[in-house]
């Protein structure tokens, strides 16, 4: 059986090898920013406001947990991974891309430690920031050696980690991370689900299938596919809250799914006890579109993606 993209990069980075990084895995202090070791407390100044899920998921990465590792490059692969295509503009071929796209998962994991929230930077920020200091690191070595000679790595330029316009960090950028966070809500609840319970979602909500129609081809009554919408939506809400939260450095990042029409706590009106009111139901139309506009964004660039890196393109 081929190994997952994901498992591929855990054993790569677990080797601390690359041949195009002269020596860098051998010399911390030539290695990409974060490859370093992490500076003491002490000398570092202030510690990183980050929450206690995102430093949770780093202390998994950090400890060679292949799932988080998978997570990570599930997330964000495809994002990273167009955005080179874009910045090389013919300049470097599939493997290559994937290839950077990996170091730059890597390189972001273990240079959290240098995050200095004083100077604003979000998570997509500080990700677009490796992904380019990457690919210059890979241009300029290739230019290094049609001239015949060699170039050690570039230093990283953290004056990055506050401006993410300078970095090319526009409004289709952040959108793409955005969504990619939203989708890996929903790949956690997929597979946290009852079978049937996310198919009547899929059906109700992704296929945009009439209600009737659901319940006639799950074979149950509508209130029962009702109850099961619900169920699942409130879970998405929980997921969409843990990733939002893993993924963000920043408070205007934490509120992006609100920005987006996906009410994370919504008002009950009706109480417990009772009925949700119409405020509720609004909240949850408004949240099931939106889901349903990113889902089918992402099965998009999913395409694209295999596409990309089976060389179909």
């Amino acid at each position: 059986m081929a190994s997952r993209p994901g498992m591929l990069m855990v054993e790569k980075l677990g080797k601390n090898t690359d041949s195009r990084r002269n020596g860098a895995a051998r010399n911390p202090k030539n290695a990409l920013p974060g490859l370093a070791e992490a500076r003491s407390p002490t000398t570092r100044g202030p510690a990183p406001m980050l929450s206690n899920m995102t430093t949770g998921f780093i202390q998994r990465l950090r400890a060679n947990d292949e799932a988080a590792w998978f997570e990570l490059w599930e997330t964000f692969g495809p994002v990273i991974r167009a955005q080179l295509m874009k910045w090389g503009k013919g300049r470097v071929g599939v493997e290559t891309v994937r290839d950077l796209s990996q170091e730059t998962l890597a390189a972001l994991s273990s240079s959290i430690d240098r995050y200095d929230p004083s100077r604003g930077a979000r998570f997509s920020t500080w990700l677009l920031a490796i992904a380019k200091h990457v690919l210059g690191d890979e241009i300029d070595r290739r230019m290094a050696l049609k001239r015949g000679g060699g170039k050690s790595n570039a230093a990283f330029d953290e004056s990055w980690m506050s401006s993410g316009a300078q970095m090319g960090a526009d409004a289709a950028y952040e959108a793409a991370v955005f969504r990619a966070k939203v989708e890996a809500a929903i790949r956690a609840v997929e597979g946290e689900c009852d079978f049937t319970d996310f198919s009547i979602y899929r059906m109700r909500v992704f296929d945009g299938l009439p209600g009737k129609e659901v319940a006639d081809a799950v074979g149950v009554s509508e209130p029962t596919v009702s109850r099961r919408l619900a169920k699942v939506r409130d879970l998405l809400r929980v997921r969409l809250r843990e990733v939002v939260t893993t993924y963000s450095f920043t408070k205007e990042e934490l509120e992006e799914a609100e920005r987006n029409g996906l009410s994370l706590n919504p008002n009950t009106p009706g109480g417990s006890d009772g009925p949700a009111g119409p405020a509720d139901r609004s909240a949850d139309l408004a949240f099931d579109e939106a889901i349903a506009e990113i889902y089918h964004r992402q099965t998009q660039l999913r395409a694209e993606d295999r596409d990309l890196t089976s060389g179909r393109f």
